[in-house]
């Protein structure tokens, strides 16, 4: 099993990335997905978040009011750390018993993580999904329906692109149309193939 980290910044497609590299045959585990499902209602991270930050988190249907949430949170660092420490280790223990099904077996694990930090969460290798910072502010803005200037805030909000590559032990080019970033897919593909699984111990 070989094990590696996927990040990009907000609009970078990295989304697009993961689908295209599980069509080519990776296992692919996503934070992101993962903390969706932990939050649905009648999960335990979902009630000890309505515990902690009470009812108004919870949408009129009642599911998790995540507009809510980021406001709550937003701006008040004691507040993201609770919300943090709620859902992270749950987040973590799902990757790990995702990545123990993959053990023993010759799977390239991709780990889908949109803030993978200067730590590289202990990934071997990181894969970095790049497009220029106007690029990514045109589909925020064209695709996600944000503001141009909530599309600014949030990319300001992460680390800078510079810092992300200089995480990258391989780039995929996101600049240009789907063609384009087919190829660079399959090239990172094949980049991911000629990788050294780690020896059984």
């Amino acid at each position: 099993m070989i094990v590696v980290g996927l990040t990009g910044g907000i609009g970078a497609g990295k989304s697009s990335v993961s689908a295209q590299l599980a069509e080519r045959g990776a296992v692919v585990i996503d934070a992101d997905a993962i903390v969706r499902e932990l939050q649905r209602p009648g999960q335990p991270v979902f009630d000890a978040m309505v515990e902690e930050f009470g009812e108004g988190i919870v949408a009129g249907d009642g599911t998790l009011d995540r507009p809510a949430v980021a406001d709550r949170v937003f701006g008040d660092p004691e507040a993201l750390k609770r919300l943090n420490a709620i859902t992270h280790p749950a987040v973590q223990a799902e990757m790990a018993r995702l990545m123990g099904e993959a053990a023993g077996t010759d799977a390239i694990v991709i780990m889908d993580i949109p803030l993978l930090t200067e730590k590289r969460e202990g990934m071997g290798k990181v894969i970095v999904v790049d497009t220029p910072v106007e690029v990514a502010i045109e589909r925020l803005v064209g695709q996600r329906g944000l503001t141009e200037d909530d599309a600014r805030a949030r990319i300001a909000n992460q680390i800078s692109r510079e810092e992300r590559l200089a995480l990258a032990d391989f780039v995929v080019d996101n600049s240009g149309d789907l063609d384009q970033l087919a190829r660079e897919v399959d090239r990172c593909w094949e980049w991911l193939g000629s990788l050294e699984h780690p020896a059984a111990t």
